[in-house]
C-alpha cells in the first residue's frame, strides 16, 4: 500500500514535469519551433482542438513557420488563434496556407520577457509537485492510524522526499538550459 502511493506520486509528479516541457517547448525564442504553435487551441466548431489536429505544421527556415490547414474553412479560425495567441508574428494567409515570419529576437527586452515566462512556468511546475508531496504525505500520515509503524511511514515519507528532490532538480535542469538557449542568442 506504501509503494502504491510512492508510485502515484511519482507518476503524478512526473506528468508536471512533461507539461513544463511542454510548455518550454512553447516559449520563442530565435529559431522556429512548432511548439511555439501546435497547442493554440482553435474554436473549431465549438470544439476547442489544437492547430496540430487542423493542420501540417512545418519549419522551412528558422524564422518562418508554415501551417497546412487541411479544412478550408478552418482557416479564418487558425489565424483568429493565432493572432490573438500574441506569438510575435502576424499570419499571413495564402488559400489553405498560413505563413508566420518571425521576428529575430535580437532586443534584451524579448529575453527579459521570455525569462520572466519560464520562470513562472518553472515555479508553477515546483509548485505542482509539491502539492503531489503534500497531498501524499497526509495520506500517508494516514496510514499510522490504520496501524502502519511510525517506521515504515518515516521510511515512505523520506523515500517521497526524495523523489521530490529528484523532480524539483529535473525542473531545475530544463529552466537552466532554457535560460542558456534564450541567453547566448
Amino acid at each position: 500500500m506504501i509503494q502504491d502511493y510512492l508510485k502515484d506520486a511519482e507518476k503524478r509528479m512526473k506528468k508536471a514535469v512533461e507539461k513544463f516541457k511542454e510548455e518550454l517547448a512553447g516559449i520563442r525564442t530565435s529559431r522556429a519551433s512548432t511548439a511555439i504553435v501546435e497547442n493554440i487551441k482553435v474554436d473549431y466548431y465549438g470544439v476547442e482542438m489544437p492547430v496540430k489536429q487542423l493542420a501540417t505544421i512545418t519549419i522551412p527556415e528558422p524564422s518562418q513557420i508554415v501551417l497546412q490547414i487541411w479544412d478550408q474553412n478552418a482557416v479564418p479560425l487558425v489565424e483568429k488563434a493565432l493572432k490573438e495567441a500574441n506569438i510575435g508574428a502576424n499570419p499571413q494567409t495564402e488559400g489553405n496556407t498560413i505563413r508566420l515570419i518571425l521576428p529575430p529576437m535580437t532586443q534584451s527586452e524579448r529575453r527579459r520577457d521570455s525569462q520572466h515566462i519560464w520562470e513562472t512556468l518553472a515555479e508553477e511546475a515546483r509548485i505542482a509537485v509539491r502539492n503531489v508531496r503534500r497531498d501524499d504525505k497526509e495520506k500517508l500520515e494516514e496510514l499510522k492510524k490504520e496501524g502502519f509503524s511510525e517506521d515504515e511511514v518515516k521510511k515512505a515519507l523520506e523515500q517521497l522526499q526524495k523523489i521530490t528532490d529528484r523532480y524539483i532538480k529535473e525542473i531545475n535542469q530544463l529552466a537552466e538550459k532554457k535560460e542558456e538557449e534564450v541567453l547566448s542568442l
